[in-house]
């Protein structure tokens, strides 16, 4: 990886952070580890990192806080630590922002693939459609929504709505071609890469949180559309 990444480590087993901060320092990154959530979100603001690793089992103000919280003003990776593997904990971490979650007992160099597939992740339109995008205007209305593409900005009825980067990157990735269906594998190789593994339901839960933002019912959508059995496109049901 390129240098001059800045990453922070939260896990209160202090043994597993400087694991896992020695293999990221091995990858290039600038490491700080903390062991508390509320100090965690004092160091987040000032070092602005690229990447937090977090466990959700913290004492005291837990990891999902310490995202939430995180969300406000940082729009850095979140992989998320959890010892348990349940659908639930997983939706929990997405709903307040987390890019992607690795199970404990896991190995750090799973980790470190899980960091290399995101930092790989495109800041564009999807190769895809790359052609339109040269073309095309960044801006892009779709009835009272407008999306940015160049400013990262997305109004409903002229309000801001501020999304997570991830969130962003799925409706970029949905805006970039809106008459056309994509599917789960499409979006999760458009937004996380090709090199990224893990359970479709990723992108459900992402576009889950996308509509709950920009008040779109999935029972009569006005933005996203589920195509049953395939995927989302953009455009009213």
């Amino acid at each position: 990886m390129d240098s001059g990444c800045r990453a922070l480590v939260i896990d209160d087993e202090e043994a597993l952070a400087d694991l896992v901060a020695s293999y990221l320092t091995r990858e290039n990154f600038e490491v700080r580890v903390v062991h508390d959530g509320t100090a965690a979100l004092t160091i987040a603001r000032e070092v602005d990192p690229d990447l937090v690793v977090l466990d959700i089992g913290l004492p005291g103000l837990d990891g999902v806080e310490v995202c939430r919280q995180l969300r406000v003003f940082s729009d850095a990776y979140v992989i998320m630590l959890t010892a348990r593997d349940t659908e639930v904990d997983t939706v929990v971490g997405f709903s307040v922002g987390a890019d992607d979650y690795v199970t404990k007992p896991f190995s750090p160099r799973e980790l470190v693939a899980r960091v290399r597939a995101m930092l790989r992740r495109p800041r564009r339109v999807p190769a895809f459609t790359a052609d339109s995008a040269l073309t095309g205007s960044p801006r892009r209305v779709f009835g009272d929504l407008s999306i940015n593409v160049d400013s990262r900005e997305v109004h409903v009825e002229d309000v801001p709505i501020m999304l997570t980067r991830t969130e962003f990157d799925v409706l970029a990735a949905l805006s970039s071609s809106p008459a056309r269906v994509l599917s789960r594998r499409q979006l999760l190789e458009a937004v996380w890469g090709d090199a990224w593994v893990g359970n479709d339901n990723l992108v459900d839960v992402h576009v889950g949180h996308l509509r709950r933002k920009l008040g779109d019912d999935a029972a009569s959508s006005r933005y996203i559309t589920t195509v049953r059995g395939v995927g989302y496109r953009m455009g009213s049901g």
